[in-house]
């Protein structure tokens, strides 16, 4: 039986390789799964021409996954810099890879990064537009950028975020509410200021069936951004927000009905107390889609330490109902990120999904804490290490300051509550200020 999309195989009872694949990572019945991917509440985002591609499934009843963002800009443009992070990010096992590039012709990056990636690769078409055809934004035609969607799904890309939602009854009721921060979306700010510009709707709105041809071709996951999303705590949760959230539901259905993969994009910068009433606010408004979000990033005083307050805002947003996590580096705000900066981030984001995992209570989530209790417990520092996120830094922090006694570390040498406990449990004295071990 032939299908189009993987959401049109799960419509039609037929199991897909990616299907199994995903139920066999995930511990999920391929029968439940396929029910998931047929209701849009999972989405598999796997592009018919991207032949490298492990798949991943991302929405109910799954692991948070972590997405990363690279890619070349004019004042950084080094293609060989940016395919060492995407190394770095296929070796710490991350899900997902954005190219966010914004200058010149692209094409050579995000073709060596789909070959080379078997992570779901991402791309936002529009920052591409500019450079694809030597046109200032203002002279790009409707036609033009849905040939660039076009280019980038043909050429393997699993997902596009498109700025749909911001259409001109969404772009009034930002002219209406005053926001500190204006519009931060790049993407979202350039589609505004092309319907500006023109005085016309956005392409993307007015042509989304169009859209939604080329999705279905190639199975492309459709990631509806959120144009609107708040730059600052200030704007969270405001009307901007809200409405763009509300059409973003309706082209969520529209979608569907083409059996089009979604994945909806959400905030952005946001106070702790907000948090869990917006991801029940998209779920509801969305239909239970899958939910990406960036952060939220929970304070705006950070430079430097954004990677914190996103995997602060990331882990209480996954707990809550998001199910896909947008890496920010220490570099967010400042520059574009050097390897350090993405492993950093990369870390930070990976500990904010396994912390929501856990309280989300997905199956097996808690056997990884277990085993490094219980190598602490034994004080088997290899066995630590092994399990460590980040192992070569705990190797690292060990190695700078070696204890005298081996059962132990400099924090509380010989008085360290696991080794006295162990002796003690095993009914042997304690020998905190004799020399003998």
């Amino acid at each position: 039986m032939n299908y189009t999309t993987q959401m049109d195989a799960a419509r039609k009872g037929i199991t897909t390789k990616e299907m199994e694949i995903v139920a066999r990572k995930e511990n999920i019945d391929v029968e439940i799964l396929k029910s998931l991917v047929a209701s849009g509440q999972i989405a598999i985002p796997s592009n018919k021409n991207h032949t490298s591609l492990n798949p991943e499934g991302v929405g109910q009843n799954l692991r948070t996954k972590i997405n990363v963002n690279l890619g070349i800009s004019k004042d950084c443009y080094d293609i060989d810099e940016e395919m060492k992070k995407v190394k770095l990010a296929l070796d710490m096992k991350a899900e997902a890879i954005m190219d966010l590039s914004s200058f010149g012709k692209t094409e050579e990056f995000r073709q060596r990064l789909i070959s080379d990636s078997s992570a779901m690769i991402g791309t936002v078409p529009i920052y591409d537009a500019v450079g694809f055809y030597d046109k200032e934004l203002k002279d790009i035609t409707a036609q033009e950028f849905l040939d660039v969607v076009k280019k980038h799904a043909k050429d393997g890309v699993d997902f596009v975020t498109i700025h749909a939602g911001i259409n001109r009854e969404t772009a009034n009721v930002f002219k209406r509410n005053t926001r500190l921060t204006n519009i931060v979306s790049r993407g979202g700010s350039l589609m505004y200021a092309w319907m500006e510009l023109n005085n016309k709707e956005n392409p993307f709105f007015e042509y989304f069936d169009e859209l939604l041809d080329i999705c279905e071709e190639y199975d492309l996951t459709l990631s509806l951004g959120d144009a609107l999303r708040p730059g600052s705590i200030n704007d969270s949760s405001d009307a901007c927000q809200i409405k763009e959230l509300m059409i973003l539901g309706e082209l969520t259905l529209r979608a569907w009905d083409r059996n089009v993969q979604v994945i909806i994009e959400g905030p952005g910068h946001m106070s702790l107390d907000e948090i869990q009433a917006n991801m029940l606010l998209e779920k509801k408004l969305c239909h239970n889609a899958p939910f990406y979000v960036l952060g939220p990033i929970v304070t705006d005083i950070a430079p430097g330490y954004d990677h914190i307050t996103s995997a602060i805002g990331g882990a209480l947003a996954a707990s809550c109902g998001a199910d896909f996590l947008c890496y920010v580096t220490p570099a967010e705000h400042l520059r574009l990120p050097n390897l350090d900066d993405v492993q950093e981030g990369i870390v930070a984001t990976k500990i904010a999904a396994h912390a929501a995992d856990i309280a989300k209570k997905i199956p097996g989530s808690r056997d990884w804490d277990n085993k490094m209790s219980k190598a602490r417990q034994a004080l088997d520092w290899e066995t630590m290490f092994d399990l460590s996120i980040d192992p070569e830094k705990a190797r690292r922090y060990r190695k700078e300051s070696t204890p005298e006694h081996s059962d132990s570390c400099t924090m509380c040498g010989k008085m360290c509550s696991m080794r006295n406990m162990n002796k003690i449990m095993q009914g042997k004295d304690l020998n905190i200020l004799r020399a003998d071990n």
